[in-house]
């Protein structure tokens, strides 16, 4: 079982991994990852532009936007800054819990998730043939090719909308995750 902490960290890695480049850490991937899909449906047939009519490599500004939301509604990278050894456990769990409240409000703001399964944890699922393996991870046991049974461990998450507002001008404070505050006397 991964730790409270661990999960926030690993949580954390993997929305903005996924968000950036659409995929889980390959190094932390073996103990977030797990659960099984359903039958996926075809996928769409994909269209090459030629090289001079592709987007140019997408920045990583909206990472830097969300996780600056995330700052200014729950202060989470202040709280992954500190060093919480020092402090009892009564007093991570009071700083987490308004981390977490300020955090949610702003996801739920600005990103919409589903479930990659739509079913309950614990509960036996069959993973089809022709699986999607970066959107479930198969644990345990595995041998033999789909379809194989197994139970639920998690239900995974996918993004299926993003709603974030406008991005300031180039190099206004893109890179800005939380500005500095002085106070003057």
């Amino acid at each position: 079982m991964i730790g409270f902490g661990k999960r926030i960290s690993y949580a954390t890695r993997c929305f903005f991994s996924v968000l950036s480049r659409g995929e889980v850490p390959e190094d932390i991937a073996p103990e977030v990852v797990k659960g099984a899909a359903p039958t996926p449906e075809p996928e769409p047939e994909v269209k090459t532009l030629p090289a001079e009519t592709r987007p140019a490599e997408e920045s990583p500004d909206r990472a830097v936007q969300l996780l600056a939301l995330l700052q200014r509604e729950g202060r989470l990278v202040d709280f992954f800054s500190e060093e919480i050894a020092p402090y009892q456990d009564a007093q991570i769990g009071a700083a987490v819990r308004e981390l977490h409240a300020g955090c949610r409000k702003a996801l739920a703001q600005y990103v919409t998730l589903e479930p990659v399964i739509d079913g309950e944890e614990d509960r036996p699922v069959t993973v089809e043939e022709g699986f999607d393996p970066a959107a479930v991870k198969l644990v345990g046991n595995v041998t033999g090719r789909p379809p194989l049974r197994g139970l639920l461990r998690h239900r995974g998450w996918r993004v299926a909308e993003v709603n974030l507002p406008s991005l300031p001008p180039e190099g206004a404070g893109r890179k800005v995750v939380a500005p500095a505050e002085v106070e003057i006397q």
